[in-house]
């Protein structure tokens, strides 16, 4: 490495300067007490875990995201957490284990070796929010509330609402009995969504009629409420074991609609993302001008089961840094007071006392060169607040 290289970051990972810094804590404040007014509780899970601990049940599948190191005291591998939830789980197994509902916040820098897309950060600041212990409609109607209420306080604009369900397609797999290397396929077919091809794949993978005409259904239940209303119903029919979960995500998108009616709504139900991580309900939240979803959760009951406690479990997650980026909010500026660098006992107590105040106040040293709205300046033996 040259000595003109020795500056640069490595790719994905950047550093946050003024004013942007300033504009990040201040909706970070903003956001957890948010979720502090609805009953959250902050957790600060720590940074580097063993490794068996991080990537146990749920948390395989961000093996390969995941910087890994070796402990020099244990000679155990450890990791760098590259998402919360695994950790939060544990913590309510384990650290916390209470009766009832638990309701978990969080918001830290994760690390992740590989990005999880073209637009994401390698070390994003995830804000997010847990909910364990309820398995009804209520507690996904209050998380994906909770979400939608984070945008608003983010000020994003033209927030839309994506619903799925992975448990949809789990019920269609078990019933038409695929293979592991039959999912594989239609996992990818399903992504690039070319309804021909799945088409296609029915017919040849399939052989009962109903069954065919099932996957069929599901590569169209993509779209508005309205216009899917009679393939939910036909979908029920045909495969009545996954009549439970349409109605389900039915039933939780009329009470968010209820809450936000300015708030559009898309189903996909060939969205499966997380599919070996989540157990039913995914949902997401997309903006204009950004390609990815500005946050994202849903179901992953018995992530608990690996650490010793099965429980039912929901929540979603954001990059504060994003939500920073493209929320139309307001931030508090403070004015800036410089005063002299002189040993004056009278002009430290004023200068203590702005501090304590709540003022940004500057001891201007000789290569200073910021700009100031107020200087403190000695008038009659007395030190006073003069505009610049």
């Amino acid at each position: 490495m040259t000595s003109a290289d020795r500056w640069l970051l490595p790719d994905g990972i950047e550093e946050v300067l003024p004013p942007q810094a300033r504009r990040i804590e201040q909706l970070r404040r903003r956001l957890l007490d948010l979720l502090d007014n609805w009953g959250y509780d902050f957790v600060i899970p720590p940074a580097l875990e063993y490794l068996d601990s991080l990537l146990t049940g749920v948390g395989r599948d961000l093996d390969l995201r995941t910087f890994k190191v070796t402990d020099q005291l244990s000679g155990r591998m450890m990791g760098l957490s590259a998402d919360t939830t695994p950790q939060v789980a544990r913590i309510d197994a384990h650290s916390l284990a209470p009766e009832g509902t638990n309701r978990m916040a969080y918001c830290r820098t994760v690390f992740h070796a590989k990005a999880g897309s073209l637009l994401a950060s390698r070390t994003p600041t995830q804000i997010g929010a847990e909910m364990y212990g309820e398995a009804g409609e209520s507690a996904d109607v209050e998380i994906i509330s909770l979400m939608l209420a984070m945008m608003e306080a983010a000020g994003m604009k033209d927030v839309h609402l994506d619903l799925g369900n992975v448990s949809v397609f789990r019920a269609l797999a078990d019933k038409a009995g695929l293979s592991s290397a039959q999912q594989t396929e239609l996992f990818g077919l399903l992504k690039l969504k070319c309804a021909t091809d799945l088409e296609a794949w029915a017919a040849r993978e399939i052989a009962q009629p109903e069954l065919q005409e099932a996957f069929i259904l599901l590569t169209r239940l993509q779209g508005d409420r309205k216009l899917l209303d009679d393939c939910i119903r036909r979908l029920a029919q045909l495969v009545p074991e996954t009549s439970a979960e349409l109605a389900h995500i039915q039933q939780v998108a009329d009470r968010l609609q209820a809450r936000f009616p300015a708030i559009p709504m898309y189903f996909d139900l060939t969205e499966l993302r997380g599919y070996n991580y989540h157990t039913g309900l995914v949902f997401a939240a997309y903006v204009p001008g950004y390609g990815d979803a500005i946050a994202q959760g849903g179901r992953y009951d018995e992530t608990g089961a690996v650490f010793g406690r099965a429980r039912p479990a929901t929540g979603f997650s954001a990059d504060l840094k994003v939500l920073a980026r493209f929320g139309a909010f307001a931030t508090e500026g403070k004015q800036t007071i410089v005063a002299p660098d002189v040993d004056d006992p009278a002009l430290w107590a004023e200068i203590s006392a702005l501090r304590s105040a709540g003022k940004r106040v500057l001891v201007a040293t000789e290569q200073d060169t910021v700009s100031a709205d107020l200087y403190l300046k000695k008038h009659d033996d007395q030190w006073t607040l003069v505009e610049a």
